[in-house]
């Protein structure tokens, strides 16, 4: 049948993490859920403004958020961080205090830490938005997907899969194409398997990009 589950999903517990750590009450539970998604789209959006690539990639892998008693501590995991600091050398400080400001947080300390990934094509988040950018730009599907693997290739990955759903260049009915190069064990649980599921505008509508990239097993 279906077999839709989300590969981080089924792994969480062992060789996937939560990507929020707090604890709250069940009466303030769904308030600190739309808490974090609040500060999430607020760091995208900024990163939106402030700095883009040429290939139109925000950098962004993942944010993890973890919440103690009076403090808020924000990991930004960025692909390219110097490319942000280099248009806006406080651009950190400036996020910080806007963030603050914005949750209106008067009794918790709010705490943003930018880390480096060493090979930022090996992340399934930044291939997407890589792929999504040169469709906007009128590359062929095949010749973006193509490019997208041999960057996660020289990122040293096992194997990758990468599937385009939609109005694909155009046409009428929608359909799906998808590329595999090495192993993508998507069953096995102890595969360590990284990925991303990534929506794009184009002038014939929304495309979805989704991305596994077979990172090791255990």
């Amino acid at each position: 049948m279906g077999q839709k589950i989300n590969p981080l999903g089924f792994r969480l517990g062992t060789t996937q993490g939560h990507h929020s750590l707090w604890f709250s009450q069940p009466k303030n539970y769904s308030e600190s859920l739309q808490e974090d998604q609040k500060i999430r789209n607020f760091i995208k959006n900024y990163v939106q403004k402030n700095m883009i690539t040429s290939s139109g990639v925000q950098g962004i892998a993942r944010i993890d958020i973890q919440k103690g008693i009076d403090l808020i501590k924000v990991i930004i995991f960025m692909g390219f961080p110097k490319l942000l600091i280099e248009n806006r050398p406080r651009a950190t400080e400036e996020l910080q205090m806007t963030l603050q400001k914005e949750l209106n947080c008067v009794n918790r300390k709010l705490n943003i830490v930018i880390t480096r990934i060493a090979k930022p094509y090996g992340n399934p988040k930044i291939l997407a938005e890589f792929i999504a950018g040169q469709l906007k730009n009128r590359v062929s599907f095949r010749k973006a997907m193509k490019k997208a693997i041999e960057l996660a290739e020289k990122a040293d990955t096992k194997g990758i899969q990468v599937q385009i759903a939609g109005r694909i260049d155009g046409k009428e009915i929608a359909r799906v194409e998808w590329i595999r190069e090495g192993r993508v064990p998507r069953q096995t649980i102890r595969a360590k398997i990284d990925y991303c599921s990534y929506p794009v505008r184009t002038i014939y509508g929304v495309l979805g990009i989704k991305i596994w990239i077979f990172l090791d097993e255990a």
